[in-house]
């Protein structure tokens, strides 16, 4: 499992992105489904192990899901083993944030309905030599977007951010997105959480979440696309994300199948916290 190398820099560090960036995304097809679960993100959470697994298994191709989630505290496997972790579930209920495990690394993010859910899964024959490519061009993706939709974005570390990473998407001082990846044997899921609007909300989840788990974090560096490019909604990010995946790669709509949702029915106690 990887999620983001955590780096302490004085002032937020963009990342050199070319050339893997500059054309991130050669010519394939990506399927893109819309459906998500935003009422059970464990459940969610499910779906992209399921897409992982058929990915490693050779049945998946190429799969990006985009989806609005339901208010929600994604906790990271560090977290379910810090001995605070308990009393940081009981935080993100009575916060009104369902939690869940995912499947990147990393510490916890919240989710709302101003948010968006990012779970893309890529057959690869050897994916962990493609680790840090795949960060690279994600994040640039997202921050080439942002700029386009108005907010000045840049791939890199907030000091004090929670969930650290060398590859978050910060807009000045404030973090506004994030991704972390979970390796299979021939295939990667790259999840991720893009914060729209609402960054109050994520902040006041996660205050008494991070208490709990005794780390030490920044509140004000949470922040939304909204805060600098007014009036954003969810989905014209998506819409504009699909657009700028859309010049390098054909993208064609999808269903998930009966069968991968009966297949993630199974799994979803793997990421209901205790």
């Amino acid at each position: 499992m990887f999620c983001w190398s955590r780096w302490d820099f004085a002032t937020p560090r963009p990342i050199s992105t070319a050339p893997l960036y500059a054309s991130p995304m050669p010519e394939r097809t990506i399927r893109l489904v819309r459906k998500g679960f935003p009422t059970r993100m464990a459940l969610d959470t499910a779906v992209s192990r399921t897409l992982l697994n058929e990915a490693d298994r050779g049945e998946r191709p190429e799969t990006l899901r985009l989806t609005v989630p339901g208010r929600s505290l994604a906790f990271g496997k560090l977290d379910a083993a810090t001995p605070g972790f308990g009393a940081a579930v009981r935080a993100a209920r009575d916060a009104g944030f369902e939690p869940f495990v995912r499947l990147a690394g990393g510490r916890a993010a919240a989710f709302h309905e101003q948010t968006i859910a990012i779970s893309w899964v890529i057959p690869e024959e050897s994916p962990i030599d493609g680790i840090r490519a795949r960060f690279i061009a994600v994040s640039g993706i997202l921050a080439d977007t942002f700029r386009q939709l108005g907010a000045d974005a840049a791939v890199g570390a907030v000091p004090g951010e929670y969930c650290p990473g060398e590859f978050s998407i910060h807009v000045g001082a404030t973090k506004v997105a994030g991704i972390g990846q979970r390796l299979a044997r021939r295939a990667a899921h790259i999840g991720g959480v893009i914060v729209v609007d609402g960054g109050d909300d994520v902040r006041r989840a996660l205050v008494p979440v991070y208490e709990s788990l005794g780390l030490k974090w920044n509140p004000e560096t949470v922040g939304a696309l909204a805060d600098s490019a007014a009036g954003l909604r969810p989905e014209e990010v998506i819409a504009a994300v699909v657009a700028r995946l859309g010049e390098n790669a054909e993208l064609e709509e999808a269903l998930l199948a009966v069968h991968t949702i009966a297949e993630a029915q199974e799994l979803i106690t793997d990421f209901t916290p205790m």
